[in-house]
């Protein structure tokens, strides 16, 4: 299904070389001030452009068709579009032959026998977490105080900042090959015991969103995977106050499923981008046997690079979610 939530509910819908792409977000409260200018900043950070980004560039300008009146939510489903205009679709006719390495070009096709729409990566390209950091920005303005942040902590694994990253984006790009990257997310503000035991706990509904994002290979909370090597004496959070505050936050703020007032703190891996320049080995169905895929077309060389935004809105839309039950 393509539907997130129960009580702050999110669809999209669309295929990254169709008409347009969008969201139907319901569960909005009424009296929210929201207008097209409101998405521009979230919009933005995800844009391409910059090195080691597709050269395909639109406009992503939203569309608000409904849910809005007078610059304020009506409480009614909310449904943002935004336009494709700037396609290429002929660069995608190969996969069908011979599908892509990592992608699901070949997944989807067994699924839906052949009838999904293949162009882009259709509705399984980067191209929809658009209308993700749409819905992420109304979850933004529903959990009001709590504070989201995520940043980019590494691209090839190299730690740093973008001045450290241009070596190895640069090679990347002259071996026509691909990087992944770690995103951290903060979130800070969620009312201690936000979230529901078991399936639901607060873990859970972040990482459903979160491993949503076209790309996730893992997301870790706290001490995450390092906390299977260390001690109890260790890894254990001390109370220090009757707020609940702790001295340290190898929990990253969620114990027993429900938030313990400290700050929520997660990782996020992203692989390295499946279509690349560098041929590749891969099924020819119309020959029978292996053969060697070329990939044409404008794609990321690091996705990781714009998905900071797209974390936070999934973190948002999770929040909101169990907030508004």
């Amino acid at each position: 299904m393509n539907t997130f939530g129960h009580g702050f509910r999110v669809s999209v819908f669309g295929e990254s070389h169709g008409h347009s792409i969008g969201a139907v977000i319901d569960g909005v409260p009424a009296g929210i001030p929201l207008s097209g200018q409101d998405f521009t900043e979230d919009i933005l950070r995800r844009k391409s452009g910059a090195k080691g980004t597709t050269p395909r560039i639109e406009d992503d300008k939203p569309e608000i068709l409904s849910g809005v009146f007078g610059g304020k939510t009506t409480g009614a489903p909310l449904t943002v579009i935004f336009r494709n205009n700037n396609t290429k679709s002929s660069d995608y006719e190969i996969f069908k032959e011979m599908p892509r390495p990592g992608h699901a070009d070949f997944a989807a096709g067994v699924k839906w026998n052949n009838f999904n729409d293949p162009r882009g990566g259709g509705h399984f390209s980067g191209r929809l977490t658009l209308p993700v950091v749409a819905a992420g920005v109304v979850a933004k303005k529903v959990i009001g105080d709590v504070c989201v942040n995520a940043r980019l902590l590494e691209v090839g694994g190299v730690p740093g900042d973008g001045d450290r990253w241009q070596e190895v984006l640069d090679r990347a790009i002259r071996e026509g090959d691909s990087l992944g990257g770690i995103v951290e997310c903060s979130i800070e503000g969620v009312p201690a015991g936000t979230g529901e035991p078991f399936f639901d706990s607060l873990e859970s509904v972040i990482s459903h969103a979160v491993f949503s994002i076209p790309g996730v290979r893992g997301v870790e909370f706290g001490d995450g995977f390092h906390a299977a090597r260390m001690k109890g004496s260790e890894h254990n959070d001390p109370i220090i106050s009757d707020s609940g505050q702790c001295g340290k936050n190898g929990a990253g703020g969620v114990n027993g499923g429900l938030a313990n007032g400290n700050p929520i703190i997660f990782r996020v891996a992203f692989k390295p981008t499946s279509s690349i320049r560098k041929p590749q080995s891969t099924y020819d169905f119309t020959t029978g046997r292996m053969g060697t895929l070329e990939i044409p077309g404008r794609h990321d060389v690091c996705f990781a690079l714009r998905t900071p935004v797209i974390v936070e809105a999934m973190a948002a839309m999770a929040v909101a979610d169990l907030m508004l039950r």
